[in-house]
């Protein structure tokens, strides 16, 4: 019997598990009452995180501040780690730790999720709610939940696990996260800091997961780029049977596996041999042999997460990232699937009953599509106990992705996607199997053999619940093969082939991954498994888990280690630079993903007790400093690795420009010297260059705008960049171009003599004329009958890829909108889009406007709602693109600037682009630059008022000033 005084505190990972065991406790503890963040009984208080509260840190006389980047303090191996709140979350910790420091609460119960991670939620809160103690002192048990019914939580709290039960999984949780610590922040340091030599801040991340997963697509990526195709060829003849003809590929019934991995039984290498081959066999009859047999096919397991984001980006196009949203809020907001950060592909064995719910609930929805099926499972008794779907040894902390038993409402149209594919594979998973007679036939014609493969589904068992996409997409379609039907051959009968055509082919190179093939390449640490059963044993040595790997996939995106290209990843230049400095070092532990899965192996041993949380550590400490000691004692100028030849010559001397790894260098007219010591370097800011940007910028002595530059202060900036002639060095070099005003570039005169107008310039009336690589208006440059510009109309004949042609331009200019142009590529995403060009009076340039999509669906928040206001945010990189910085403007649009605006630049009616002149004359006039970063202005009392904060960089002054206009 409990004292009436003392109380147990439960903490849960989440607050939908809080109430899920306030529900269960109910019937048998009594009323619990709600407080704001716990629920209260006679024995027991419910509080829940949410995620993680803490994260772990280096002690303050350990760290290594920012700006002190540099090798002399690395690497950091702190004796021991002290814990800070997660920002995010700081109110909810100090409701939990208030609860936790309580007077009559006398012990503790874990009931965060069953798994690494949920332990060291609660072993991390539990350690800061005891301050310098380093714990509370308090009783610790621990609720181990692997199924969420009231029966099994209500099970679970009567076998509670003891303290002493969950040492090895505690010890395993916090290596986890100080290796992950260790590598990641002694990796970018030491990396960064060999990058930033030659001055600079050239910010280079490595992690423990990242860098591998990273490595598998610039090795695939490498594959790609040295595979060199091979010609092949098949012969594809017909037979003419009594019944119709039938079609038959020859192949070689003796072939074996070699050496060579693109040979196969049915290619041949060479034109000659095919061609001897059909010539011999046409017009020839065949001896045809027959094999026919039954086969089934079962369901695909239910989902994890990994699955999920692999089926859902194969037939959707999903990211892993948007799949992960959209099961979590199908899972949060409309409670209608469970939840979805699992590894898990079972049930446990409890859960017969709530699939039984589940399909009661399908069978009674008003969702037409489904529902039959979920009447025919419940009819026929297919709710089964099976161990495919219900076994405890296959669940961990979580089990399968599946419908709960609310039917939901008001989705959006990918959330109802989602959806009916988890629905789907939950109902397909207890049909029976599908049925096929699979008819192999040999057709032999003067030794040569001809294979044919007719499948037929003789029950279609699952596979009626995904109706006709069945047969070719649900995981089972292999082999291009879509189930023909074969023409019957009578007993003795010799069908004639008829025609016999040999056919040439190329071979083609690995595909490069996508958002699936990669999921699946981490879930097997690389290895490219493919059967089932043999996945969930390589699963423990996998890349990451499936809660982090999109999060993993994102950081990659965002640090432009890859580009997304429709469904492709694609590595940059970057991660190119990274791997080859990894190799270069000889710190191949990071990029070799098998390394990453031992370690998660090694943790696995921890937790079962069989490998100690010091020895691991050790290794760890060992590995962090052989990385940093590496990076930092590499002497030679430049790491082995291999690098391009750009094909413009040196500018100065017309040697040739080779590629090193910091820099592109002039090697002289042979291409093997010392070359006349013009270079520019590789990352200028941090953005590095891919060989057909270098390319183009040694080509065109200009390149840009380019976005994803970062200032040494790390402000991220665009730019262009041009080869210049330096007189004092007697050589060239890189430099910025901000596009201030140049008078006027060179202020020589433009003759349009010769050239047809494209028609009336927009701002004034004059006409309009290509001029270099743009439209401009006769009045923004100087001409003979004009020699000072009065109008700034300019707008790019090529805007983010897309030529605008001059029929395009005659549209904009007399109808005041292109057609649909549909080949832009955006800078941000590297996606394609579609747009009008659209003469925009009120920001006075041209700007983009999207087609409107009439759907039964909303549009898509993302392109066609940017109208007003957040359409003048999606033409920022038209106008970057289109025309640099305008430098004067007609005042006939203008509009009346606010109080503080007029403050400085006058009260007169003004342009945008007038207005944005005033201010960088006002800005000039006071002195307001920066000095030490010229593009930051820093306000006085009167910019302040307009800017609405102390400082501004020069890039957003067009878009501060639009709120003071009109």
């Amino acid at each position: 019997m409990k004292h009436p005084m003392s109380k147990t505190l439960v903490i849960a990972e989440k607050p939908s598990v809080a109430q899920d065991i306030v529900r269960a406790l109910t019937p048998v503890e009594g009323k619990f009452d709600k407080h704001e963040d716990h629920f209260e009984s006679a024995h027991y208080v419910v509080t829940s995180a949410v995620g993680h509260l803490v994260e772990i840190q280096a002690p303050e006389e350990f760290d290594v501040k920012r700006g002190k980047w540099s090798f002399a303090h690395l690497p950091v191996i702190p004796p021991r780690f002290d814990l800070k709140p997660v920002d995010k979350t700081k109110s909810r910790l100090a409701a939990v730790v208030k609860q936790a420091k309580r007077k009559d609460v006398t012990a503790l119960v874990n009931a965060c999720d069953a798994g690494r991670e949920g332990e060291l939620i609660f072993r991390l809160i539990e350690q800061y709610a005891g301050g310098a103690k380093g714990g509370l002192g308090k009783p610790i048990s621990r609720l181990w939940l692997q199924s969420m019914t009231p029966q099994a939580i209500r099970d679970g709290f009567d076998n509670l696990r003891s303290d002493q039960q969950m040492q090895g999984l505690a010890a395993a949780a916090r290596s986890r996260s100080e290796a992950d610590w260790l590598v990641g922040i002694n990796g970018t340091r030491a990396m960064t800091a060999f990058n930033s030599r030659d001055g600079g801040f050239f910010l280079t991340t490595v992690g423990r997961v990242q860098t591998p997963t990273l490595s598998l697509v610039v090795e695939r990526e490498e594959k790609i780029r040295k595979f060199i195709s091979r010609d092949y060829w098949e012969i594809h003849a017909g037979f003419a049977a009594q019944a119709g003809e039938y079609l038959g590929k020859w192949f070689d019934p003796q072939w074996k596996k070699s050496d060579d991995p693109e040979a196969r039984a049915d290619r041949l290498w060479n034109a000659q041999d095919a061609q001897a081959i059909a010539d011999a066999v046409r017009g020839k009859p065949a001896v045809v042999t027959e094999e026919a047999k039954p086969t089934t096919q079962a369901s695909p397991l239910l989902f994890d997460l990994t699955s999920l984001q692999r089926e859902a980006n194969g037939k959707f196009g999903f990211s892993a990232k948007t799949t992960l949203a959209l099961a979590q809020s199908l899972y949060e907001r409309h409670k209608a699937l469970t939840y979805p950060r699992t590894d898990s592909r079972a049930l446990p064995e409890d859960y017969l009953p709530v699939a039984r719910q589940t399909f009661e609930m399908l069978a009674g929805s008003a969702m037409g599509h489904l529902a039959p099926f979920a009447r025919q499972a419940l009819q026929d008794n297919y709710v089964r106990p099976t161990k495919r779907v219900f076994d405890n040894s296959k669940v961990s902390d979580h089990f399968a992705i599946i419908p709960t038993t609310q039917a939901p409402t008001g989705l959006s149209e990918a959330e109802q996607k989602l959806y009916d594919l988890v629905v789907r594979r939950f109902m397909a998973v207890f049909f029976p199997s599908a049925e096929y007679q699979v008819t192999t036939r040999i057709s032999k014609v003067a030794q040569h053999s001809f294979k044919t493969e007719g499948k037929v589904l003789v029950k279609p068992g699952w596979l009626a619940i995904y109706g006709k996409e069945a047969a070719n997409e649900v995981e089972g379609g292999k082999d291009g093969d879509k189930g023909q039907p074969l023409v019957a051959v009578q007993p003795g009968e010799q069908p004639l082939a008829a025609h016999v055509d040999p056919k040439g082919l190329k071979t083609k190179p690995p595909a490069r991954y996508s958002e699936a093939t990669l999921l699946g390449a981490m879930e097997s640490a690389g290895k490219q498994v493919e059967d089932e059963e043999l996945r969930s044993a390589m699963q423990e040595k996998g890349l990451g888990t499936p809660a982090t790997r999109a999060a993993i996939i994102e950081g990659l995106l965002t640090e432009k280690y890859m580009l997304r290209e429709g469904r492709e990843l694609i590595p940059t230049a970057k991660a190119f630079q990274l791997m080859t400095l990894l190799r270069g070092l000889q710190v191949e532990e990071l990029c070799r993903a098998e390394l990453t899965g031992e370690w998660e192996y090694k943790l696995a041993q921890m937790e079962k007790g069989q490998l100690s949380r010091e020895a691991f550590m050790q290794q760890i400490a060992a590995m962090t400093e052989r990385m940093v000691k590496k990076a930092k004692e590499y002497d030679r100028d430049t790491i082995p690795g291999d690098y391009a030849t750009l094909s413009t010559p040196c500018p100065n001397c017309g040697g040739v420009v080779k590629e090193n790894y910091r820099r592109y260098a002039c090697t002289g007219a042979g291409g093997q010297g010392e070359g006349c010591g013009f270079s520019f370097g590789k990352s200028p800011a941090g953005r590095t260059f891919e060989t057909a940007e270098a390319n183009q910028l040694l080509r065109d002595r200009r390149i840009g705008p380019l976005e994803g530059f970062r200032s040494k202060a790390g402000w991220p900036f665009t730019a262009e960049v041009a080869i210049v002639r330096d007189e004092e060095a007697g050589n060239y070099k890189l430099e910025f171009d901000f596009g201030d005003d140049k008078a006027q570039e060179s202020g020589e005169l433009v003759d349009f003599g010769a050239q047809e107008s494209l028609g009336p310039c927009p701002m004034c009336g004059a006409p309009v004329y290509e001029h270099g690589a743009n439209y401009v208006c006769a009045h923004a440059v100087p001409t003979a009958q004009q020699p000072t510009p009065s109008c700034t109309f300019k707008s790019g004949q090529i805007i983010l890829q897309q030529p605008i042609e001059r029929a395009q331009m005659t549209r904009l200019l007399q109808e005041g909108k292109t057609g649909l142009l549909e080949k832009f590529i955006s800078n941000r995403t590297r996606r394609a889009f579609k747009a009008f060009l659209v003469w925009d009076k009120e920001a006075g340039k041209v700007n983009f406007e999207f087609e409107q999509r009439d759907s039964k669906y909303p549009p898509r928040k993302t392109v066609a709602a940017k109208t007003g206001a957040a359409a003048k945010k999606a033409a920022k990189p038209a106008a970057k693109a289109a025309a640099k910085a305008p430098r004067k403007a007609s005042t006939a649009s203008g509009k009346q600037p606010s109080a503080a605006l007029a403050a400085v630049i006058g009260s007169e009616p003004v342009a945008r682009p007038e207005a944005v002149k005033k201010l960088w004359d006002y800005i000039k006039a006071h002195n307001l630059q920066d000095p030490k970063d010229k593009r930051t202005i820093r306000a006085d009392d009167k910019l302040r008022a307009v800017f609405g904060k102390d400082s501004a960089g020069m890039f957003e002054l067009t878009g501060l000033l639009g709120a003071h206009l009109g």
